[in-house]
């Protein structure tokens, strides 16, 4: 089974390679994704980020779900001594680089929960597996056309942050400038709720950040920085 849809901004593919596929899941799946879009998205005025951020509701008063996404940004705010922040000065709230891989990581439990042993779940190249070997591309960061490296994963998570697509997003929280030294971060780590969020947060940080995200527990890294030296984990998944 294959299924394409355009949610959050970005194209979100699924594939299930089991026999038998239960009915309705993969409507599930992307139902719950266009819900955590329109509960999370700082861009849509009637999300609950949107009404936190102008105060229309306490911070007590936020849901489950919110409460957790708000917990992890200030757990990596915290792990990267404000490199990494949600609440950039001049800027609303904006838990963007949590939500993504904590609501995929989300959709993919919906697919283990109902049985399903192998699947691939790719939202705008973040990708969560099961039931591999997988192979998944490192987009090479001067060529869109190009890979720079090829892992295999039998079950697991691959994010990355680069420049490569909307150039200086991501901000240094510590100097409220775009982060600088890195053109691409790779992260795999066990969920993309980690994969995603540490990419982020170590391409915030700048070089430092490969060190950084290589020393959180599951992690492997594979970075190019600006001068186009390619730094990786001796861990990293290669494929063969």
């Amino acid at each position: 089974m294959r299924r394409v849809e355009h949610v959050m901004g970005f194209p979100v593919s699924l594939r299930i390679d089991d026999e038998e596929v239960p009915e309705g899941l993969a409507d599930a799946v992307f139902a719950w994704l266009r819900e955590a879009d329109e509960r999370f998205s700082p861009f849509k005025e009637g999300s609950e980020v949107s009404r936190l951020d102008r105060g229309e509701i306490a911070p007590g008063e936020v849901g489950a779900d919110l409460t957790e996404v708000l917990d992890l940004c200030e757990r990596y705010r915290v792990a990267t001594g404000g490199a990494f922040d949600a609440r950039l000065p001049g800027r609303g709230l904006d838990p963007c680089a949590v939500v993504k891989g904590w609501s995929v990581q989300r959709a993919a439990e919906l697919l283990t929960a109902a049985g399903v042993r192998r699947f691939c779940l790719n939202a705008g190249g973040d990708v969560v597996v099961a039931g591999g070997p997988w192979r998944v591309g490192v987009r090479h960061p001067d060529d869109a056309g190009r890979v720079c490296a090829v892992l295999e994963l039998t079950d697991g998570a691959v994010a990355t942050s680069a420049l490569y697509e909307r150039g200086g997003h991501i901000v240094d929280g510590r100097t409220g400038r775009p982060a600088t030294g890195l053109l691409s971060v790779t992260v795999v780590a066990p969920t993309l709720t980690e994969a995603d969020a540490a990419a982020t947060a170590a391409f915030a940080l700048g070089p430092e950040g490969v060190a950084w995200a290589a020393r959180r527990e599951g992690c492997e890294v594979y970075a190019v920085d600006t001068r186009r030296r390619v730094r990786r984990t001796a861990g990293l998944p290669l494929a063969a």
